[in-house]
């Protein structure tokens, strides 16, 4: 039997087609999102970037996580996406909560906790999502995300508050036409991918007390909005997953030692967790 994972966020999609006692093939598109892409936006990126004349074996089954995809009228436009694209019948669907739920703790309890263009968190009872936190997405909340964090960074730079080295590698990263900018974040999609791709200033500039400022600011928003809002927070370990979680661990250990509070797995991705999942359903 092939099985096809998948795992989307925002920004992008891991894919990885399973067969008993074979090497597992990865694929890797751009971001899948309902609330932030049409039907038919997916499945031209599908056709352009996945084609079916790309896989020797078309999948049998497909197990999909995502972004944006916990509600039932989610789930069902995108089983609806994938059984156009790939004309498979067996389709499950799920959020990407439960992605990192299964793959960070098995069977374990904990606060799992999503970092990457978005942010989400939820506590798995080692079966099921039990409890979690409200979002208002990346708008409105997504404290801790990476377009969070590039929100901030906008605002430094806007407002003068970054120093002149600071100033200059935002101008040599992403230009210095103001306009420009706000063209890109409120005329063309996906600006929550574009204010994430501020990050890189901060990856390539640790040390700096204004990005370390930044990134614990914003983590400790997370913190303060979504980890602190469970009872078991105390009591269980908290996992991480996602790009952000991943570059600035040493920030959320910090924090965890700060609020002492228990720190699990921080992992960037959970496709080999998954993996491992699924194997066993083989």
């Amino acid at each position: 039997m092939s099985y096809l994972i998948v795992e989307s966020g925002s920004t992008k999609t891991d894919w990885c087609l399973l067969r008993k006692n074979k090497k597992p093939v990865h694929y890797t598109t751009s971001g899948i999102n309902p609330y932030l892409q049409s039907p038919e936006s997916v499945l031209e990126m599908l056709e352009k970037e996945l084609p079916l004349s790309g896989f020797k074996h078309a999948p049998e089954a497909i197990c999909y996580y995502g972004a944006g995809a916990a509600s039932d009228a989610k789930q069902k436009e995108i089983k609806s996406i994938l059984k156009g694209h790939f004309d498979c019948n067996k389709i499950d669907v799920n959020g990407d909560m439960m992605a990192a739920a299964r793959a960070l703790c098995g069977d374990n309890k904990g606060i799992v906790c999503i970092l990457g263009t978005g942010s989400a968190s939820c506590y798995y009872d080692g079966k099921k999502i039990k409890e979690r936190q409200p979002s208002l997405g990346y708008l409105a909340g997504d404290e801790g995300s990476g377009n969070y964090m590039g929100k901030r960074i906008l605002q430094y730079y806007t407002y003068s508050t970054f120093d002149t080295e600071l100033k200059m590698d935002f101008e040599m990263r992403f230009g210095a036409d103001l306009e420009q900018i706000v063209f890109k974040l409120y005329h063309e999609p996906y600006p929550n991918r574009y204010l994430a791709s501020f990050v890189a200033l901060l990856k390539e500039n640790r040390g700096h007390y204004m990005v370390e400022n930044i990134i614990e600011d914003c983590l400790n928003d997370f913190f303060q909005t979504s980890i602190l809002k469970y009872r078991q927070s105390w009591k269980k370990p908290l996992y991480f997953t996602g790009s952000i979680a991943y570059y600035f661990s040493d920030v959320l250990l910090s924090l965890c030692h700060q609020y002492e509070l228990e720190p699990g797995i921080i992992e960037q991705s959970p496709m080999a967790g998954l993996i491992k999942y699924h194997k066993a359903l083989l």
